[in-house]
C-alpha cells in the first residue's frame, strides 16, 4: 500500500494536499513528448512524489517509468498550486496538487508504452497538439508564453 493509500484509509475522500512533477520533452525537431493516459486525455509525462523523493527525483522517475526514457538534464520553470488546482476524482477523492514544472532537452532511451499507465506516448509538433487535459494545457500556454521561446516554435 502506498501513501495515498494508506492517508485515504485514514481520512477517506476529504481533501488530501499531494506534490507532484511534469516535464515538458521537447526533442531537436521542437516537438513536445505527450502521454496518452488510461483515462483518455494527453498530458506530460509526471506525476507524484513518493515519501522522501525531491521533485526533481519525482520527475526523473515518473518520465522513466512512463517512457522508458532517462533524462539528463532538468530545467525548472514554475510551481503551479491553488484553487484552480483542486480535482475531485472519478472515485469522490479530493485532492489539492502542488505541481512543479520542468523543461528537458536531453534524455536517452527508446520510447517504451507502460500500458499499465498510458495508452500511448509519442511526439507532437506544439501547433497540433492533441485534445489536453485543463492543468497539462496550462502547462504548455505557460510555457509557450515565454519569451525564451522562438516565435517561431509557436
Amino acid at each position: 500500500m502506498n501513501y495515498v493509500q494508506e492517508m485515504r484509509q485514514l481520512i477517506g475522500h476529504r481533501p488530501l494536499l499531494l506534490a507532484g512533477s511534469n516535464v515538458i520533452m521537447l526533442n531537436a525537431r521542437r516537438q513536445v513528448l505527450l502521454q496518452h493516459r488510461l483515462e483518455g486525455v494527453w498530458g506530460l509525462p509526471g506525476g507524484l512524489l513518493e515519501l522522501g523523493e525531491s521533485l526533481e527525483e519525482a520527475a526523473i522517475r515518473e518520465v522513466r517509468e512512463e517512457t522508458g526514457l532517462q533524462l539528463h538534464a532538468l530545467d525548472f520553470l514554475k510551481v503551479f498550486s491553488g484553487p484552480d488546482h483542486f480535482f475531485t476524482l472519478p472515485n469522490q477523492d479530493q485532492i489539492y496538487v502542488i505541481t512543479a514544472l520542468y523543461v528537458s532537452h536531453s534524455w536517452q532511451g527508446d520510447i517504451v508504452v507502460d500500458k499499465t499507465e498510458s495508452r500511448d506516448v509519442r511526439f507532437f509538433d506544439l501547433q497540433a497538439l492533441p485534445p489536453l487535459g485543463d492543468e497539462y494545457r496550462e502547462y504548455l500556454d505557460y510555457f509557450l508564453s515565454l519569451p525564451l521561446l522562438p516565435s517561431s516554435s509557436r
